[in-house]
């Protein structure tokens, strides 16, 4: 049997892509959405705080949209929607203030349900030092089943990704934009093989492309899905940072690999370690924060 409010929602989300707390303004008093079809723009207008053109113009986009049978269509794509009421979607989203409504995934969705994951971030004109810290500091995480989380960002995210796969681990690929316009470009091949054998997930419909204010708002679920997150690189005004301070909203931990002095790739994790974030150089850094006891030394 179809899923009838999955449906209302996929067409909502198609024409609205806003996150779950802007939806509730909708679903206050019609959580199935079974009323919206019939709400006047007037009403539109006032819930969802927008001119009434404007509204007139997402009811009729709304009806137009209904008549789309979106998961026939998504899985025609090997796309997987995951609305916040899937038995995937992570509880540690709903915890964000704003939380996705919908996350479309390709790959195993499972991998959402792993209960330990780790954030790995840098910046995207990462330096070969962060490729020496992230082949450093994974194996050890990767060997207890820790999943890793990043952008697919050039970089330090891609590092990230490459090195979970090459060391036998799992990834997760939190990306900026719909699956018709993968980006960037360069990661290309990297964004198939997680799509494949992985999981990749986005919170924008397929058709929605890179947009700058996207990749903030990407940023929220990358450390939302984590326990904890490591800087390798980054310069003190960055989008790095702007997951970590995402992230110390919500109780994370903050991990981060000092550097060389005198480079400004060093400044974002020097910044951050003076601020109470904890210095790492050895995985056993990282797994002292939810291990009793570590196994080896490394």
């Amino acid at each position: 049997m179809r899923d009838d409010f999955l449906q209302r929602l996929l067409a909502l989300h198609y024409v609205y892509p806003k996150p779950l707390n802007r939806l509730q303004r909708l679903m206050s008093d019609d959580p199935e959405l079974e009323r919206l079809a019939a709400q006047r723009p007037s009403e539109l207008a006032s819930r969802l705080e927008m001119q009434f053109a404007q509204a007139n113009q997402l009811k009729n986009a709304y009806l137009e949209a209904l008549r789309t049978p979106f998961c026939e269509v998504y899985a025609k794509h090997k796309i997987t929607p995951i609305s916040y009421r899937h038995r995937h979607y992570p509880d540690s989203l709903l915890e964000l203030i704003d939380p996705p409504a919908v996350l479309y995934a390709k790959g195993r969705t499972e991998l959402l349900l792993a209960p330990e994951k780790i954030a790995v971030i840098g910046s995207r004109n990462a330096s070969p030092y962060s490729q020496q810290a992230i082949h450093t500091l994974v194996p050890s995480l990767i060997e207890q089943n820790i999943v890793i989380v990043s952008g697919l960002a050039k970089g330090a995210d891609a590092m990230a990704h490459t090195a979970a796969i090459e060391l036998g681990g799992q990834t997760i690929a939190v990306t900026g934009s719909g699956f018709m316009h993968p980006y960037p470009k360069e990661n290309a091949g990297l964004h198939n093989i997680i799509e494949e054998k992985y999981l990749s997930i986005t919170e924008y419909p397929p058709y929605m492309q890179p947009k700058r204010w996207n990749f903030p708002m990407r940023n929220r679920i990358i450390s939302g899905l984590s326990q904890g997150v490591l800087v390798t690189e980054a310069k003190v005004k960055s989008g790095t940072l702007s997951t970590v301070e995402h992230a110390l909203d919500h109780g994370k931990d903050i991990f981060a690999v000092p550097g060389n002095i005198f480079s400004d790739l060093s400044a974002g994790p020097h910044k951050l370690i003076a601020e109470g974030a904890k210095p790492v150089w050895k995985g056993s850094h990282i797994l002292e924060e939810y291990r009793q006891l570590i196994g080896k030394n490394d």
